[in-house]
């Protein structure tokens, strides 16, 4: 393995390098002597200026970034047909793509788990527990790998990670709760925000998870008052922020030069009163003693699928006066002052910058400029038609921006961004050939939670698993800028991601696999015994080696058609010398499938783990 450790020592200069045990993050004390760049320092590729035009297709290399930005991933074939189109029209396409629904691929998954526990003998398959966070993960994986409307798909991930509820929570075990919660963020992907804020605002499981579910109006008398959570997640993370913003996303000053809060905490009691009187809007068939919901029945007995509904003699009566000068109005409805606080929140001037930023930063880049984020809040003010936040529109004017499709401003130091655990990984598997396993679904039961700091609805807390400014300390934190995704991105994890690129791109190891456990009274074991646990859903998918074993003779042929898929024609200098230098060293048939097998493997993991891979420009 010589030249693998030639290789991991030629980009050390450019890549985070890390040995310690510590979970500590980089730059936080034990990481001296480490630089943290986005990828080399040169502008590009001097060999093969592939996005200036210049040597490979720059237009093939384009797209392929294009949808590293709109959708989870893309293989070649993909590449090749967008390529040939107008952005523009493919996006339109694609807004009208049906939807992809997790709920209903949670409960078939569920459904096959049963028909087999009742094929294999147990005794009372209906009293399994589930469907839980096995059934999610293996169907928002299996979505994602199949889907076509890939947009969608990506921008309900990138909400997912804005309008946050967790599985690492007494959800858990609820995945038709989740499920159905992600469904209404795909449903919104091309709908309007204010709609996303409402249907959010009314969940059941946001309102399990932030505490206004069951949540009462004021009893002075036994110093009982409504809870506040909700009230100020809704307004700190979902819609105005912190500070009072410019068009721009730049923070407004008062005449000290300071900062100017939306909001205080006389306005977060004032929205809490809003948000009492929510209960459930169903009961599931758990529910034997009653036939009808009640305020303060627990999530055990209650339809996840159906709306919050208001008990209003549980809703605080009288004015609400809310963000200083907005007075809800006595005696209505407790849907009616939702609906008015919602909407004063959605008209509020922050809102535009503050959404738009964020979704600039899920799609595109970690550090917009005020100009990027301007030119997108415009279109969120006005969609053109005199329409507010159509998500479709916004969508569709942050991959087509100039910061996104010029190729120029790759080369700014700002214009980057390290891609998250899931979403290399999904780029991996969807962008390189596969073999497929048998029985048609795609699973995955990697331990991502706790080996890379991530997994699909399992934040550790409302505020995502990165905040949108975090900086870690060193250069990025001395540029002025920022890069969320460092947050999840320590010693432990940038080791732990080396070791999974390093299985996955062995011939045991899969990109893909899956099954859920259960004890199996009847199973025979090797020994003879009987009774042990069982797997159902069991399926591998591994990369497709022999589709490119025909280049492994030419490295440089090699190196270039995974750089189409992997890192979309930005695979830098130093990257492809090192490459060239050590593919060669493996020539000879010791291996178990032959050198070429064994070049292609050794080529798409040290891809995988380099910096031009994980930042994406």
């Amino acid at each position: 393995m010589k030249y693998l450790f030639t290789f991991l020592i030629a980009i050390s200069s450019i890549s985070i390098v890390t040995a310690q045990d510590y979970t500590d993050y980089i730059g936080a004390g034990h990481s001296e002597g480490i630089t943290v760049i986005s990828s080399s320092e040169e502008v590009g590729s001097e060999a093969f200026k592939t996005i200036d035009g210049a040597g490979m297709n720059s237009r093939l290399f384009e797209t392929g970034r294009f949808l590293s930005q709109a959708t989870m991933g893309a293989d070649l074939d993909l590449i090749n047909i967008v390529k040939n189109m107008d952005y523009g029209v493919w996006i339109d396409q694609q807004i009208t793509e049906p939807v992809t629904y997790l709920q209903s691929e949670v409960e078939d998954i569920w459904e096959e788990y049963l028909d087999t526990l009742d094929s294999r003998g147990y005794e009372d398959p209906q009293d399994a527990f589930g469907p839980a966070m096995p059934e999610l993960t293996s169907a928002w994986w299996h979505n994602n790998m199949v889907a076509s409307d890939l947009i969608r798909q990506k921008v309900a991930f990138a909400l997912s990670e804005m309008f946050v509820i967790s599985s690492n929570s007494d959800l858990g075990g609820e995945a038709i709760a989740m499920a159905h919660y992600y469904d209404k963020l795909l449903e919104g992907a091309f709908g309007n925000y204010k709609d996303i804020l409402s249907e959010v605002s009314l969940h059941a499981a946001m309102g399990y998870y932030l505490s206004h579910f069951n949540n009462p109006k004021a009893v002075p008398e036994e110093n009982l008052h409504p809870d506040e959570n909700y009230a100020r997640e809704i307004m700190q993370l979902f819609s105005i922020g912190l500070y009072e913003l410019n068009n721009d996303g730049t923070h407004q000053l008062n005449n000290d030069g300071n900062s100017i809060p939306t909001y205080d905490n006389a306005d977060i009691k004032e929205m809490a009163k809003i948000f009492t009187g929510l209960g459930p809007g169903g009961i599931n068939e758990n529910v034997w003693w009653t036939d009808e919901p009640y305020f303060g029945l627990g999530t055990f007995g209650i339809d996840w699928t159906v709306p919050m509904a208001m008990y209003e003699d549980f809703h605080e009566p009288g004015i609400k006066i809310i963000l200083k000068n907005d007075t809800i109005p006595a005696n209505q409805l407790g849907l009616d002052d939702i609906d008015e606080a919602i909407n004063v929140l959605f008209n509020h001037q922050n809102v535009p910058p503050f959404i738009s930023y964020r979704l600039i930063q899920r799609l595109v880049k970690s550090n917009p400029t005020p100009n990027y984020v301007e030119r997108i809040a415009n279109v969120f003010i006005d969609n053109g038609n005199g329409v507010r936040g159509d998500m479709a529109a916004i969508i569709k004017a942050i991959l087509l921006d100039e910061e996104a499709r010029n190729g120029e401003y790759m080369f700014e130091q700002h214009s980057s961004r390290l891609r998250e655990p899931l979403v290399r990984h999904m780029q991996i598997t969807k962008g390189l050939e596969i073999v497929e396993e048998p029985g048609g679904r795609y699973w995955h039961n990697f331990d991502y939670d706790n080996s890379l700091k991530q997994q699909i609805l399992f934040a550790p807390t409302v505020f995502n698993f990165f905040l949108p400014n975090h900086q870690p300390v060193g250069d990025i934190a001395n540029s002025g800028m920022v890069s969320p995704e460092f947050k999840i991105h320590d010693t432990s994890s940038s080791i732990n991601y080396f070791n999974a690129a390093y299985r996955w791109t062995r011939d045991w190891g899969e990109l893909i696999n899956s099954g859920r456990y259960f004890y199996n009274s009847d199973l025979v074991n090797d020994d003879g015994s009987i009774g042990g646990w069982d797997m159902y859903g069991f399926g591998e998918t591994y990369i497709d080696y022999e589709a490119y074993t025909d280049l492994a003779d030419t490295p440089e042929l090699l190196i270039n058609e995974l750089d189409k898929v992997l890192t979309h024609g930005q695979l830098s200098d130093e990257v492809r010398q090192s490459l060239r230098d050590n593919l060669p060293n493996i020539s000879w048939d010791g291996y178990e499938y032959g050198w070429e097998r064994e070049r292609v493997r050794t080529a798409i993991y040290l891809i995988t783990v380099s910096p031009d891979f994980a930042v994406i420009r």
